[in-house]
């Protein structure tokens, strides 16, 4: 076997490695053996791949991985439940004012109330979502 079908199958089992591993060193190491891979077909030379294998390793483990890492490990923040309404449109059914009224949000009727505490708004009108408090949506209409 040549040196460089070596490195190209230390390089995709490591990275089918990662797959069990899940913190992305090992598919930085195996994409250190596929750039070793590389420097094994075009130099020959077994002391010229080890050192192009550490380079490349060390610079997609100090370089790549804290970025792959921040963008796919640590992924937006999910909102659930009844917090996951706010910032959400509705309609008014029944007028809401400050001690309580109805509105459709997402295809769910909500009891309601107005931020405001002399604030009246109309059947139709389009309200967005600032707080959940209990079960009962504190709205703003849209303007």
């Amino acid at each position: 076997m040549t040196p460089a079908l070596i490195w190209l199958i230390a390089g995709i089992v490591l990275m089918a490695a990662e797959v069990v591993s899940g913190d992305l060193v090992l598919l930085m190491l195996g994409g250190g053996a596929l750039v070793g891979a590389a420097s094994a077909a075009f130099t020959g030379n077994p002391v010229i791949d080890v050192i192009v294998f550490a380079v490349a390793s060390t610079a997609l483990l100090w370089l790549a991985r804290p970025a792959l890492k921040r963008r796919f490990l640590h992924g937006p923040e999910i909102r659930m439940g009844p917090e996951a309404l706010i910032g959400t449109h509705g309609v008014v059914v029944s007028a809401v004012n400050g001690d309580g009224g109805q509105v459709k949000l997402g295809g769910d009727l909500w009891s309601a109330r107005s931020v405001a505490e002399g604030q009246r708004i109309e059947p139709g009108t389009k309200v967005t979502v600032v707080q959940i408090a209990g079960a009962t949506a504190v709205v703003v209409p849209e303007s």
